[in-house]
């Protein structure tokens, strides 16, 4: 079977479940129980794009049958000429329906959907790396707004003049680890500190690293054997005290080593909630780097590495110039990058990705079929 006819199989497939689904939520079993009712309704609405899609293929391909046929049999040279000028205009809709529709079939990352704890360090560099993290913590918060997700502050390590050593995001909503994920590495910034007096253009760096957030079940924690967990009484910059209790709460995960530290002005309760959900998804990211080494072994995607020591982007604050070092992408808006304007580096990334996805798939057909 040709790559193109087990396309149309699939497709036809797809066509056939959509129309199921949809008689399915008019059935009273399914309208009487409501998480069928949103299973259902999702299930349609993931299927619905790719089945228009399809069905708009078919429907080009008539036409482009019917169009092909008149510029055979038609003696009248200008309705031949009109036909050749339609096949021309209906061949490039069916080649970029095509190709949509290979990108909509591509395995979907299972964590595209979830939320995600992002982590910023100040890398090398200084009190200008430092500087530099919170540009980067503000750049991913900022983002997070624009996009109508939800961000929660859970762990801020500041340096006292405006700078962070560490901070920890929570980014709440449909999606947004499938827009953030290709965010991790490190990032490094180019310009003359305002403490520099003479001039000379610094190179400082900060880590990023972002993780899915785990369900309690995704992960396996005994909280008895595997865990210290210490309180003490929080601090803010310089380590003074904010706070007379002690609310302050420090996990140890005894296996791996993992440490999470978070505190928060009120309650102890909620500092282990936060850190325990910090720790799964540390677990749970250890876990996907694994499977990432496995699949590395025989590809490695060009933008889907993951690795955090690797040089991702650059920010050039004297030629106003933001470049991913992945995909060969620059931006020439150096504030608006750190603004929150991020969608046009996120989408060449994402698009860079699909593209090395449907290669592989085609290297991976070729190669069955040989």
């Amino acid at each position: 079977m040709s790559a193109e006819s087990g396309l149309d199989t699939k497709l036809a497939d797809l066509a056939r479940q959509y129309d199921e689904v949809g008689r399915l939520l008019g059935t009273p079993e399914v309208l009487g129980d409501p998480s069928q009712l949103r299973k259902m309704g999702r299930e349609l609405a993931r299927l619905e794009p790719v089945v228009a899609a399809y069905r708009e293929l078919s429907e080009t391909r008539e036409q482009l049958a019917g169009a092909r046929q008149m510029r055979d049999q038609e003696s009248d040279e200008e309705l031949r000429a009109m036909a050749r000028e339609e096949i021309g205009e209906l061949e490039a809709r069916e080649q970029q329906l095509l190709d949509d529709l290979k990108v909509a079939l591509l395995p979907r990352d299972p964590n595209d959907d979830r939320n995600v704890i992002v982590e910023v360090r100040a890398g090398a560099g200084g009190e200008e790396a430092a500087l530099f993290a919170s540009e980067l913590l503000r750049m991913y918060t900022r983002y997070a707004q624009e996009h109508k997700f939800q961000t929660d502050l859970m762990s801020l390590n500041e340096t006292g003049i405006g700078g962070i050593k560490e901070a920890i995001l929570e980014v709440t909503g449909d999606g947004a680890y499938s827009r953030l994920k290709f965010e991790g590495g490190v990032h490094r910034v180019q310009r003359v500190p305002s403490t520099e007096s003479s001039g000379r253009i610094h190179t400082s760096t900060a880590t990023v690293i972002v993780m899915p957030e785990a369900d309690e079940v995704e992960v396996d924690i005994d909280e008895d054997r595997d865990l210290r967990i210490e309180v003490k009484r929080s601090s803010g910059p310089g380590g003074q005290s904010v706070n007379t209790t002690d609310s302050a709460v420090r996990i140890t995960h005894l296996p791996t080593g993992l440490v999470v530290e978070i505190q928060d002005e009120k309650s102890q309760h909620k500092n282990k909630a936060k850190a325990m959900s910090v720790l799964r998804s540390r677990l749970y990211d250890q876990q996907l780097a694994r499977q990432r080494e496995e699949q590395s072994a025989t590809r490695k995607s060009m933008v889907g590495g993951g690795d955090r020591a690797e040089k991702i982007r650059t920010y050039n604050f004297p030629d106003n110039r933001v470049t991913d070092h992945r995909i060969g992408t620059t931006i020439y808006n150096v504030p608006g990058v750190l603004e929150g304007q991020l969608d046009t580096l996120i989408d060449a990334l994402v698009m860079a990705d699909q593209a090395e996805r449907l290669r592989s798939l085609t290297e991976d057909a070729e190669g069955a079929g040989g």
